[in-house]
Parts: C-alpha cells; sequence; structure tokens
C-alpha cells in the first residue's frame, strides 16, 4: 500500500509539528465541550449544572468508546514505525467496525439506565428533567463520537494532525449556530433549551464524522472493507482489547471516583454544583498544552518503540515534561489570578465566585499532577505497559483521592474546594509513582510488534506476522 504522509514521525520530530496541531483541536474541542455550558448560563442556571452532570456521564461513555480507539492508536503507531505497512487496512476495517457496534450498543444502554444514573448521582429535581433530556439525545447519539475517536487516531498516527483542528473548527461553528438558534434564535419560540442544545451537539457531531471518513478515503490513508476481516482476525481483536481495556479500566475508575465525588458535591446545594460546573469550564483550558504535549509524545513514543529505539523513546518523554510543566502552571496560574473576573462571564452570584475562587487555587496543584499523569502514563501506554496505570490509577483515585476528598470536603466541613484538595492529592502522588516507573524502564521489552521484523526481508514478512499473531 502506498504511503502518504504529511509529517515524518521519528526521534528527530520537533514537539510542536504535533502538538501545535493538537492544541488547538483540544482547545476548540474544550469549546465545543464548553459553550453549551456558557450560552445555558444566560439562559437557564438549573440547565447549566443539570449539563454539567451529564456530561460526567457523557464523558464515562467516551471512555468505554475509546477501549479500541486507545489500541488502535498504540498499533498502528507502532506497527507503522516497525514500517508493517500490510495489515494496515486489516487494523482499520477492524477499528472502524467493532467500535461503531460497540458505540451503537453502550449508546442504547446509557439511554436505558438514564432514570438509574440521575438516581445515583442525586440529582436536584430542579435540575433531573434538563440532565435526562440531555443524556437521551447527546447519548443516543453517543456511538457517532466512537467512530470519530477511531479515525482521529488513526490519521494521527499516519502524520495527519491538521485535520482534527480543522473539523473541530467547524463543528464549533455548526454548534454554536444552532445553539445561537434554538436559544435566542428563530427557534427560540420552540422552547425546547436544553434539547436543542443537545441536537445541536450531535449534528455537529455527524458532520465531523462524515468529514474525517471524507478525508480517510481521499488522501488514500488506507481502506475500510469488510473482505479486510476475512478470515475475522480474533487474535488481532484480542491484542488490541488486552491493550485497551485496562486503558479503559483506568480512566473508568477515574471517572467513577470523580461521579462519587459529584455525589458529594450535589449534596452541598446547587451553588456549589454550578461553582464546580464554572470552575471545570476554566480548569479545561489550563490542562490542554499538557494534554496535547502528551498525545503527541503518545505518538512519537510508538513509532520510535515499534522501530526499536527505546532510548529515543525514554530521552524523549522527559524532553517533553520540560516544556509541559511550565506552560501548564503558568496557565493554570492565570486562571487563579482572574477566575474573579472570568467567573462573572458565568454568573453574578457572588457565593458561587466565592467557591470558586477556592478551587481554583486547589486546581494549581491539581494541574502539577495531572502534567505528570498524562505525560507518563499516555508514554507507558504507547510503550505497551498498559496495566500499571491501571494498577496505580485504583489504588491512588480509591485510596487517596476519595478518602481525603471526603476527609477534607465532607467530615471537615470544607466544602467543594475540599473535594478538589482530594484530586490534588491522587494527581500528584499518582504521577510522582508513574514518573519513577518510567524512569526505572520498567516498560521497555513490552512493545506489541516483535522487533525481529526490522530484519526481515519483505517476501518473508507476512509469515512473521502470522506467527507474531
Amino acid at each position: 500500500m502506498g504511503r502518504r504522509k504529511t509529517t515524518i514521525i521519528d526521534e528527530k520530530t520537533p514537539l510542536l509539528v504535533l502538538a501545535g496541531p493538537m492544541f488547538v483541536e483540544l482547545f476548540l474541542n474544550t469549546m465545543l465541550n464548553n459553550v453549551d455550558t456558557i450560552m445555558l448560563s444566560h439562559y437557564d442556571e438549573f440547565a447549566v449544572g443539570a449539563v454539567g452532570n451529564a456530561n460526567t456521564v457523557m464523558f464515562m461513555m467516551n471512555i468505554l468508546f475509546n477501549v479500541i480507539a486507545t489500541a488502535t492508536s498504540v498499533v498502528v503507531a507502532q506497527y507503522l514505525g516497525a514500517k508493517l505497512y500490510k495489515k494496515m487496512n486489516m487494523i482499520y476495517t477492524l477499528a472502524v467496525v467493532v467500535n461503531f457496534v460497540v458505540g451503537i450498543a453502550i449508546s442504547g444502554l446509557f439511554c436505558a439506565a438514564n432514570p438509574l444514573i440521575m438516581m445515583l448521582l442525586r440529582v436536584s429535581p430542579e435540575m433531573r428533567t434538563y440532565s435526562m433530556t440531555y443524556i437521551y439525545i447527546v447519548g443516543g447519539g453517543g456511538f457517532l463520537l466512537a467512530v470519530f475517536n477511531v479515525f482521529v487516531q488513526i490519521l494521527r498516527c499516519n502524520g495527519y494532525t491538521k485535520i482534527g483542528m480543522w473539523v473541530s473548527l467547524s463543528i464549533n461553528v455548526i454548534n454554536i449556530g444552532g445553539n445561537y438558534l434554538f436559544l435566542y434564535g428563530p427557534l427560540k419560540s420552540l422552547e425546547i433549551g436544553v434539547a436543542g442544545v443537545a441536537i445541536s451537539t450531535v449534528v455537529a457531531r455527524l458532520i465531523a464524522v462524515i468529514a474525517v471518513i471524507l478525508f480517510f478515503t481521499l488522501t488514500k490513508t488506507g481502506k475500510i472493507s469488510l473482505r479486510e476481516l476475512r478470515p475475522f482476525p480474533r487474535k488481532l481483536l484480542g491484542q488490541m482489547i488486552k491493550i485497551g481495556l485496562p486503558t479503559a479500566g483506568e480512566n473508568l475508575t477515574y471517572n467513577l471516583y470523580q461521579t462519587t465525588l459529584l455525589s458529594f458535591v450535589n449534596g452541598m446545594g446547587n451553588d456549589a454544583v454550578n461553582a464546580r460546573a464554572y470552575c471545570n469550564t476554566l480548569i479545561s483550558f489550563a490542562m490542554i498544552f499538557s494534554n496535547a504535549s502528551a498525545m503527541a509524545t503518545q505518538i512519537i513514543t510508538g513509532h520510535l518503540v515499534g522501530a526499536g529505539k527505546p532510548e529515543a523513546a525514554y530521552k524523549r518523554v522527559f524532553r517533553t515534561l520540560r516544556t509541559s510543566m511550565p506552560i501548564t502552571l503558568a496557565l493554570a496560574g492565570i486562571n487563579a489570578a482572574l477566575c474573579r473576573y472570568t467567573l462573572q462571564i458565568f454568573t453574578s452570584n457572588q457565593h458561587i465566585i466565592e467557591l470558586g475562587q477556592m478551587i481554583m487555587i486547589v486546581d494549581l496543584f491539581i494541574e502539577m499532577g495531572r502534567c505528570l499523569n498524562m505525560t507518563f502514563v499516555n508514554s507507558l501506554k504507547a510503550a505497551g505497559a498498559y496495566f500499571f496505570p491501571l494498577i496505580v490509577g485504583i489504588l491512588c483515585n480509591w485510596g487517596l483521592g476519595l478518602s481525603t476528598g471526603y476527609t477534607v470536603g465532607v467530615a471537615l466541613g470544607v466544602g467543594v474546594a475540599g473535594i478538589y484538595a482530594g484530586t490534588a492529592t491522587d494527581e500528584c502522588i499518582r504521577g510522582l509513582i508513574v514518573m519513577y516507573y518510567w524512569y526505572k524502564k520498567k516498560w521497555m521489552g513490552k512493545s506489541v510488534v516483535d522487533q525481529r521484523h526490522q530484519v526481515l526481508e519483505p517476501g518473508e514478512l507476512e509469515a512473521a506476522e502470522v506467527t507474531s499473531e
């Protein structure tokens, strides 16, 4: 199959060549996720907290979608690094088909469990109807996100990092336009509010899926064909699930832990719920650069490990940290310094603003730990060490984060800022642990690609690939 790459990915690839477009893409995605909050804050304050609750559930759904998407990123990056091109169409087809089927099933499951989810989250009566409406519509179309995630991972690993940026820009415009129509424009007379915002989000995602499929096809990155799955590659699927499940398990346990903390916040009143929703909107912008850097480094690490260059990968990750940590802390510091004013974008309620100021100070420590986690955990996954982050995540989330959050926030009466103090404890200690694991090189030798392929002739390659399965 012919190779057309916009970016050569190896140890010499500048971080910003990959991270720059991803930063813009994540910024635009963050805008898409939070524009609903901003526009709803001027429509109905109860709707803001309701959508905040619903987005916590949507994030959990996205974690499940990422089982195959994450494995796709690891497998594709390592196989491309090892120049094993013969299997790529099979990997692409398997990832897309499986995630589409899983997406349909999970979307239906979350819609069916909607009332139970509201009860477990202890969502207030004022917010419950809004939250359920949003989940029915956005959750029902969740399979679109499942397909989109896979295609974006494939394109990124092939060097097409800017496509996500342009698609995100387009769907932001569409989403904002749709929100305006339903909340303030000609369709306001329908009085469907939150439902209209949800419809805008689903339409924007549908257009995004169409765009990435067209790009994948027109650039001849690969081919999606059910013929590639005959005979069905059970071993390859098993390998991808083996990679994806621990990663999803790590993210799922983190989200369940955050959902438990949210149930504590819901018991503190609507002001605390709204302060959390507004602050999470601001916080999401502070973490963008470290996230983009970690994602870019994950792709580079996968290529280097696949190419049999673990020492180059080892050094590259520490170089990323030296860049991302100062910038992340600077962004978090600006957030904390300006939050008294930026929170007024959402509300004039002084009690909410006071709660938000306390949260943003604690967030300085959260972002420091989160930067460590994203950098080293992403790199460990790319190298094939996907079980260790899961184990550390479970122990730190529930052993440190939850206990500290409950003790400080609920038992000692500090409130919502105390809940965030639990998250800071978890992030910082977990970040130091995974950094030490990377430093000790415990991840070496866990590559999903057999390094013997590097020295085989093209005629011998196919037999070796079958053997490695």
